[in-house]
């Protein structure tokens, strides 16, 4: 125990000092006032070294800098706004010292005293401070001599800021700047040297003998980048990329990093609208379906983090259930959880989980969405997109849900494989339900790749490249649309803050990005070059893919809504009672495990859609045998 008190004592001891030293600048600054008043102006006897005065003078300057906060800075990062406390904090004090001794009406306290002392008091408080930041930056980037030697690409603002960060690390010695701008060169920055342009990386690094490369521009778009990254790769040197202020704000690590697949793509960050969106979430119940996986878990934390304050959690895993669980609880303590292990298909887990809290707004994300896999995996693409969409629809709306989130995709547009069929049939099964009842709104949000979720392309690129390639491209020719899943998720909460009743919304996917760049590109973020150090080989396209997708049917026409990412889209007709009559049908199909009928009945629901189990199956087998026929056959 008295170990621990010694320890809590001695934390207390630079902060000690630095009110001690500060207590002597006042008395300092008080007495010296009065000895050239009194001795040098006029011939009086000296100022005696401590009187009353002097200590009401201390008590009082000394609550004032406690008060105006002055101890909660530190003498190592002093800076300019630290001044003006300072200043602040003597002219509030002098204010103060002229209250407390009025009722002496300031006997023994010259008027030109009074007048002075501001300004000598912030002098000798602030001169210290100074020094002593100017000797620790100095002796940081002088202390090591087997720091890393920096030459930093870019001279604005964030370099600026740049330079001061890696001069305190101890770390890094920053050595140069290279900038574009003609009017820099030769140009200081924090007494370091603009040596030249961009195109000047390799050879200014040979001659400064760098060791990294730092990249501080933040407003290169996609093709800026690349090239600012090939003329690193010509460096033949490590390159990082400095933390922008949107990193900061998002608690993002405020390190160097590594350029991303993100920063290449050129996708520029998405501004919400913030107030629209705390207002619909603010004290919101909200349920979300594959609250595990990476579009459910990221919409888990961003409801959190916007004003929800009950999570319902449903995922069959119990694993990434046990695994959000845990971030949540750590990063949002304020927020109730509630967790229920099951498949959302089933009736008795949905019902279950809608009956643990008032539930006010469903976001439904689980499903399956792996193209290849499902392809040869129709029941349950059938069953675990389309039957347990109506499961959970169908009991938001018995339990009085508000609003019912569909979380569809751009495969759903003229849909070519298992994928898109089951989850276009999931937006038709929502429309009929929102056009059969009028108390819960359905919305369906639209969007396309996922850059690092669960089976996209991103994370089997990286398995290939660390493990020496080749990487497999499926055709030259292709292309995706992609955005991050922070964005994604945010966009959807826009959306549905914004939504009217039974509406679609696509979200602006910016350009589609061919694969094979994506490719080349994420192999030289592995600092290897395409072709040479790791082969890109194509592997032919693989069943029920396409070489573009699409956003919207041709005869979906969009309407731009108050943000400018966020497109809504009018709902194609179609007849709504055969929709509920054909899932009637794919239920029982489903339990029988009956592939050629439930083929049959998805080419029903969604008639663009051929699905290759048919394609040599002949017209009388692909017959199904409408739904109120096969009842009464039943029960003869």
């Amino acid at each position: 125990m008295s170990s621990w008190r010694w320890q809590d004592a001695l934390a207390y001891v630079p902060r000690v000092a630095v009110i001690g030293h500060d207590l002597a600048m006042v008395w300092l600054a008080w007495q010296l006032l009065h000895f050239v008043r009194y001795t040098i102006w006029v011939d009086s006897p000296p100022l005696p070294l401590f009187s009353w005065t002097t200590a009401i003078v201390l008590v009082v300057q000394g609550l004032v800098f406690w008060k105006v906060g002055l101890y909660k800075g530190l003498w190592r990062f002093a800076s300019v706004t630290d001044i003006g406390n300072i200043f602040r904090a003597s002219f509030l004090g002098v204010a103060a010292i002229v209250l407390v001794l009025a009722f002496r009406r300031l006997e023994g306290v010259p008027l030109s005293v009074l007048a002075l002392y501001p300004i000598v008091l912030a002098a000798f408080l602030g001169m210290p401070r100074l020094v002593y930041r100017a000797w620790s930056d100095y002796r940081a980037s002088r202390s090591d001599g087997a720091m890393r030697r920096v030459l930093i690409l870019g001279a604005g603002s964030t370099a600026s800021t740049l330079i001061r960060d890696l001069r305190r690390s101890g770390e890094y010695d920053p050595i140069g700047l290279l900038d574009d701008a003609p009017h820099l060169k030769g140009a200081k920055l924090h007494g370091l040297s603009v040596l030249g342009t961009l195109d000047d990386v390799p050879e200014v690094a040979r001659e400064t003998a760098a060791r990294l490369l730092v990249i501080a521009i933040p407003g290169l778009d996609s093709a800026g980048l690349q090239r600012v990254m090939g003329l690193c790769e010509a460096a033949g040197l490590p390159y990082r990329i400095a933390p922008t202020v949107d990193d900061l704000l998002a608690g993002r690590e405020a390190a160097l990093k590594e350029v991303s697949i993100e920063d290449l793509l050129g996708r520029q960050p998405v501004q919400p609208d913030w107030a629209l969106i705390r207002h619909w979430l603010g004290t919101r119940s909200i349920l979300v379906t594959g609250a595990g996986g990476s579009i459910g878990s990221e919409l888990c934390r961003q409801c959190a983090r916007h004003g929800a304050t009950r999570l319902v959690l449903v995922e069959i895993s119990e694993l990434l259930l046990s695994t959000i669980e845990s971030e949540l609880r750590a990063s949002f303590p304020s927020v109730e959880l509630i967790c229920v292990l099951g498949d959302c298909g089933d009736p008795a887990v949905i019902k279950h989980a809608l009956a643990r809290a008032q539930v006010d707004a469903v976001f439904h994300a689980a499903a399956y969405k792996h193209v290849p896999v499902l392809e040869a995996q129709l029941r349950e693409a059938v069953r675990n997109n389309v039957l347990a969409s109506h499961t959970v629809a169908e009991a938001a709306v018995l339990a009085g849900v508000g609003q019912f989130v569909l979380i569809s995709t751009d495969k759903a547009v003229n849909p070519i494989n298992a994928l898109g069929a089951s989850k276009r049939g999931a937006e038709m099964v929502c429309q009929a339900l929102d056009r059969k009842q009028a108390r819960t709104r359905f919305v369906t949000v639209r969007f396309g790749n996922v850059l690092g979720s669960a089976g996209s392309v991103v994370p089997l690129f990286r398995k290939q490249i660390a493990a020496g390639g080749p990487v497999t491209v499926t055709d030259p020719r292709v292309t995706r649309y992609f955005m991050t899943i922070p964005e994604a998720c945010l966009l959807i909460l826009q959306a549905v803050s914004s939504s009217t009743k039974g509406a679609v919304y696509t979200l602006d996917m910016g350009q589609p990005v061919p694969i094979v760049k994506l490719a080349e590109q994420m192999i030289r973020l592995a600092g290897r070059v395409p072709g040479r150090d790791i082969q890109i080989v194509f592997s032919g396209l693989r069943p029920g893919e396409k070489l573009h997708e699409t956003l919207y049917y041709a005869d979906e026409h969009n309407t731009p809504t108050a943000h400018p990412k966020v497109l809504e889209t009018n709902v194609r007709s179609f007849a709504h009672e055969p929709v509920m009559q054909i899932l009637a049908q794919m239920r029982e199909a489903s339990r029988n495990y009956d592939l050629l009928v439930l083929a049959a009945l998805l080419e029903q629901l969604v008639p663009e859609y051929s699905c290759h189990l048919l394609d040599a199956t002949s017209a009388t087998q692909r017959k199904v045998v409408p739904f109120a026929a096969r009842e009464s056959q039943r029960k003869q």
